[in-house]
């Protein structure tokens, strides 16, 4: 089975070895062929604490390590200079 990966842009690093990443999902509405943007909030385990707020990562589904946190920051794709 293949593990499910998303890209995404990182909103809060308040947290300890944990981050909230936002993936945005683009696509057209089914009567009106408008694309409509739909955002979805992810918490996903940052182990050395190294990115920051307007980093773009890529995040990998794993086991569940808390409550909500079901995904793991596996890449820093763009660091926000």
């Amino acid at each position: 089975m293949a593990t499910k990966e998303r890209v995404g842009l990182v909103i809060s690093n308040k947290m300890d070895k944990t981050v909230v990443v936002a993936v945005e999902n683009r696509s057209p509405h089914p009567k009106y062929g408008k694309i409509v943007v739909k955002t979805k909030h992810y918490k996903a385990h940052d182990s050395d604490n190294k990115c920051q707020e307007g980093d773009r990562v890529l995040i990998q589904e794993t086991r569940p390590l808390s409550r909500t946190k079901r995904w793991n920051v596996i890449e820093i794709l763009n660091v926000k200079s």
